[in-house]
């Protein structure tokens, strides 16, 4: 039985103490590296597999310190201090020139007390069902891995430098093939939204995210009663400023609980 490309994008070897060893692959590659998505799940993976391991994740920050090369990697994962309730993690990627990510994760035991909602869906999304699907031929290998159905705020189909009045984008997005949700996968699709730069100023301008910050809300049970049906992906951006800019989205379960949160700020060359 073959595995899912995005298991084999995240499969870590244990080879001592708190390390881990990984490999990039091709089906997850980017314009320049691995998609940043994989880079996130896959430093959280090193704390969800660890035997120290205490409940589940409620956020997670990742920092891209330098360019990560295709082919191996180490990663250093330790909790450096538990608590009754929360725990809280530190990672590093290593390649062979050092350093090239950074991360910090927060593990919590989550337990029954009041919740309320106060954030919204957006009401007026057409279904999964009734949206084409993305045409992803001529973009990054990564997209493939993804099936994304816009509602609006697609990358345009020419890039004619007319600037536009906002950068939002609405879509339903689910693994190719399938694959049940858990915080892995979550962690990687926070990252599924498009530069919202291309949108805005309808230009391929040079960009790399620098760090990129994410909070689920949800816990294993949603994550488990949502399985892999699409999920409903809103993406924004707040300024753009010399040379970085920052970008907020959220991801919706298909009957409207807010699943996770996320925000980064971006490099750009303009």
């Amino acid at each position: 039985m073959h595995s899912h490309p995005f298991d084999d994008a995240i499969r870590l070897d244990a080879v001592g103490d708190h390390v881990y060893t990984g490999q990039t692959t091709t089906p997850y590659a980017n314009m320049v590296g691995p998609y940043g998505g994989t880079t996130c799940a896959v430093l959280l993976n090193a704390a969800l597999l660890h035997p120290e391991r205490q409940g589940d994740p409620i956020s997670l920050t990742v920092n891209f310190a330098s360019p990560i090369a295709g082919g191996g990697f180490e990663i250093e994962a330790r909790p450096v201090r538990t608590n009754r309730s929360t725990q809280h993690w530190s990672m590093q990627m290593r390649q062979a020139d050092g350093v090239v990510a950074t991360a910090t994760a927060v593990l919590a035991l989550r337990r029954e007390t009041w919740s309320a909602a106060e954030a919204v869906a957006p009401a007026d999304v057409q279904p999964a069902a009734s949206l084409a699907r993305a045409d992803t031929r001529g973009r990054p290998a990564w997209t493939q891995r993804y099936d994304m159905r816009f509602a609006d705020g697609d990358l345009p189909p020419v890039f004619d430098s007319v600037e536009q009045p906002h950068s939002r984008s609405r879509l339903w997005m689910r693994d190719d093939p399938p694959r049940p949700l858990d915080f892995a996968s979550l962690a990687a699709l926070c990252d599924g939204f498009f530069p919202r730069i291309f949108l805005r100023r309808r230009m391929l301008t040079p960009i790399g995210t620098v760090s990129l910050t994410s909070y689920f809300h949800a816990d294993a049970a949603a994550l488990a009663a949502q399985a892999d049906r699409h999920v409903l992906g809103t993406a924004r951006a707040q300024a753009y400023r010399n040379g970085y800019f920052d970008q907020s989205a959220e991801v919706w379960s298909d009957d409207g609980r807010l699943l996770a949160s996320t925000h980064q700020i971006v490099y750009y060359r303009a």
